[in-house]
């Protein structure tokens, strides 16, 4: 295959996959504890992860003190925003849910200029303040979504933009498999303790099991290999449209497979977030491969 062809694979590849994921979580968690199933995804996931540094990759997991506190730091943060998100698309369509999430590069952008105190080219700023306006329009409880899970999918996008935003101040692992690895263990171990206290007549469906290693296996593993593969050999810009293709792909599997509806509301919202977020992404596109991108 021609190195154009890879990349298109690749790409199209982490577009399906990671698009997919809302699917999965919401497959997953309908006969699955949503703190026990995100928990023991990352589990899983950092350790099949591991293996992968250790035995595929011959790297290693060592690291200093430094970096082994940002690790767990931003590992309860990003697997903490994926296990939010297990309960909120309880009540909220996949569709809607994955448009909310991608405005995660519009709050990255908002603690870049508050705390960071960064200046921002003007075209990022007005898409920041348009991107923001569609998720108003979509921040409203209609079409089976519940006020609560919308504001669960505000909090998920703020948990997520919050680790990314850190990880790229904190110290961090050179190798980002081997960070990735080490903040999905420290963030399923958090969550373990505390999702064996939701486990009631423990009777999983096999569609949730599958769902669950379709999260574990894909979602984590795959997309993720895809995805720092790409940044390593297609250019950013190209790389990035996989932030505003996604909400396109979850919100076509919610209509085919959940009969989710298409009202005016949210086609409009979308239409505002893909645009606004395009604009941010393309300006800023992503340089490293945090683990934010692992725990789709």
């Amino acid at each position: 295959m021609s190195k154009n062809g890879k990349v298109w694979t690749a790409l199209v590849t982490v577009y399906i996959i990671w698009g997919s994921t809302y699917l999965g979580i919401a497959y997953a968690g309908e006969t699955i504890a949503p703190l026990f199933a995100a928990s023991t995804r990352f589990i899983t996931a950092g350790a099949l992860m591991s293996a992968l540094v250790l035995v595929v990759r011959r790297g290693t997991l060592r690291m200093g003190r430094p970096e082994l506190l940002s690790c767990v730091v931003i590992g309860i943060l990003l697997p903490g925003a994926n296990s939010v998100l297990f309960f909120a698309e309880r009540d909220v369509p996949t569709g809607l849910a994955s448009l909310i999430i991608a405005s995660v590069p519009l709050w990255v952008m908002v603690e870049r200029l508050a705390i960071g105190r960064e200046r921002l080219p003007w075209p990022v700023l007005a898409g920041v303040g348009v991107g923001f306006a569609g998720v108003a329009v979509l921040a409203q409880p209609s079409g089976g979504a519940k006020a609560w899970g919308i504001a669960l999918c505000v909090l998920s996008a703020l948990m997520w933009s919050t680790g990314s935003f850190l990880s790229s101040r904190l110290p961090m692992p050179e190798d980002a498999f081997s960070a990735t690895a080490v903040e999905m263990l420290a963030g399923g171990f958090v969550m373990l303790p505390i999702s064996l206290f939701t486990l009631h007549g423990f009777s999983p469906s096999t569609t949730s099991v599958l769902a669950w290693i379709y999260l574990v296996t894909f979602g984590s593993i795959v997309g993720y290999t895809a995805y720092v593969w790409l940044l390593a050999n297609a250019p950013l810009g190209l790389v990035s449209t996989y932030a505003y293709v996604n909400p396109v792909v979850a919100i076509t599997l919610g209509v085919l497979f959940r009969g989710e509806d298409l009202t005016w509301r949210l086609l409009i919202g979308a239409a505002i977030v893909v645009v606004a977020v395009a604009t941010v992404v393309r300006r800023e596109p992503p340089v490293t491969a945090h683990a934010e991108e692992a725990v789709r």
